[in-house]
């Protein structure tokens, strides 16, 4: 059963917000999860309102195994602790994530 660090999508039509849980990997995209360790809203014009992380149990859930997303890798690249482990696993130096073309 591989456990993995992700998005889960919440609030309104248009208005996404999105909590940064730990969950097994089988399960749905907005199902049940481990563990609530953060969230992220895309729609705040205030950058330090807009995303919050457990730096601790992040770590923690890493060091037992869980694989984080692309998009939550990006995310804790921002946090100086946590760069150094996601920076391994994707390429974080991207600032967005973009389509490739077919």
């Amino acid at each position: 059963m591989a456990i993995r660090i992700r998005l889960s999508r919440g609030g309104k039509k248009k208005q996404p917000c999105y909590r940064i849980v730990v969950a097994n990997s089988t399960s749905p995209r907005d199902g049940g999860f481990i563990e609530n360790i953060g969230f992220y809203h895309s729609t705040l014009s205030d950058e330090s309102k807009r995303f919050s992380i457990d730096a601790e149990r992040f770590t923690h859930w890493f060091k037992i195994g869980a694989l984080p997303t692309e998009r939550v890798a990006l995310l804790a690249s921002r946090i100086p602790s946590l760069k150094s482990l996601v920076d391994g696993f994707y390429n974080t130096n991207k600032t967005s994530i973009t389509k490739k073309k077919a």
